[in-house]
């Protein structure tokens, strides 16, 4: 009996022990990032969309090797349907549709990736000081991003971008960086409540307590020791805040507050197929169609990496 019983241990710690390498070899070989990747592939949609997303990526970067220039016009050749010499059309000027499209995403992509690192790092930093220090520090910047989500977004948009064009001693002549700053300016709430939310959960954990007990100093646990683990929640923050950004600049353009022609955006052109929507509707379906695929290929990327980052989800 204690024989079978010793013998079954026996065999049972061989198996341990025979299989502890490959089990030691599987978690050396699959790092945290490769966990990571994996579960991010395992979103279809999330995937589709990278590849959408980098076909409307390399389009833009690829613009300059149009045969035709955004502001050149033809008014003889003007209001033509798509063919095989203007694949999108032309509009009222004569200018080629699918030229000034792919033009036109290189403004809208640079101002939504712009206006969305810049607003977090205003949300970053009000969101570190907030949660670290609390108390008054935390009550007051945590009031004044309540005062910031309190304000109706498209009219303060409409009223700072209208100001600063106003205001030459500011030397924001251009319209693509008064657009940049205004969505900055009226997003940044969103990444600082998310990063504050983090920080008064982590800034009590042991590995900070024995950072401020070897004489660590606040900036130094902050940006060394906290923010690190705070990074995939500002990813996919920063996912969504480039289509909320990019549509936003589309919405101010049509209304003619944002860039401004001969500049061409995805929002103005739209503006500018108003006039034409029943006699030629393809000046409105293309740059639509891109401002729609573009801001879900980008929700879509952002939902997959939050199931990615998740560290409940499935193995």
């Amino acid at each position: 009996m204690h024989g079978s019983i010793r013998g079954c241990a026996m065999s049972e710690l061989t198996l341990n022990d025979a299989f502890a390498p490959s089990a030691r070899k599987m978690t050396e070989a699959a790092p945290l990032r490769v966990l990571i990747w994996r579960r991010f592939l395992r979103h279809r949609l999330a995937v589709v969309a990278i590849v959408m997303l980098g076909l409307v990526i390399a389009s833009a970067v690829l613009a300059p090797l149009s045969r035709y220039e955004p502001t050149q016009q033809n008014p003889t050749n003007a209001l033509q349907p798509p063919s095989l010499q203007h694949w999108f059309g032309t509009d009222d000027l004569g200018r080629d549709v699918f030229t000034r499209t792919l033009y036109g995403g290189r403004i809208s992509l640079t101002v939504g990736l712009s206006a969305t690192l810049l607003s977090l790092l205003i949300g970053v930093i009000v969101g570190m000081v907030a949660g670290y220090f609390g108390g008054f520090v935390d009550n007051a910047l945590m009031r004044i991003t309540d005062g910031f989500l309190t304000l109706p977004t498209l009219f303060v948009l409409i009223l700072i971008a209208t100001l600063l064009r106003e205001i030459p001693a500011l030397g924001l002549t251009s319209s693509v960086l008064i657009v940049i700053f205004v969505i900055a300016v009226l997003s940044w709430m969103w990444p600082a409540r998310i990063v504050r939310g983090e920080f008064l959960r982590l800034k009590h954990r042991d590995f900070v307590l024995a950072a401020e007990n070897i004489g660590a100093g606040h900036s130094r646990i902050m940006s060394r020791h906290i923010l690190p683990n705070t990074v995939s929640l500002i990813i996919v923050q920063g996912t969504l805040l480039v289509a909320y950004a990019i549509i936003t600049e589309s919405g101010l353009s049509y209304l003619g507050f944002g860039v401004q022609p001969p500049t061409p955006s995805w929002g103005n052109l739209l503006a500018t197929a108003q006039a034409y929507a029943l006699r030629a509707p393809w000046l409105m379906i293309f740059p639509g169609l891109m401002i729609f695929i573009t801001s879900m290929s980008i929700n879509y990327i952002g939902d997959g990496l939050r199931d990615a980052f998740d560290p409940y989800s499935a193995r």
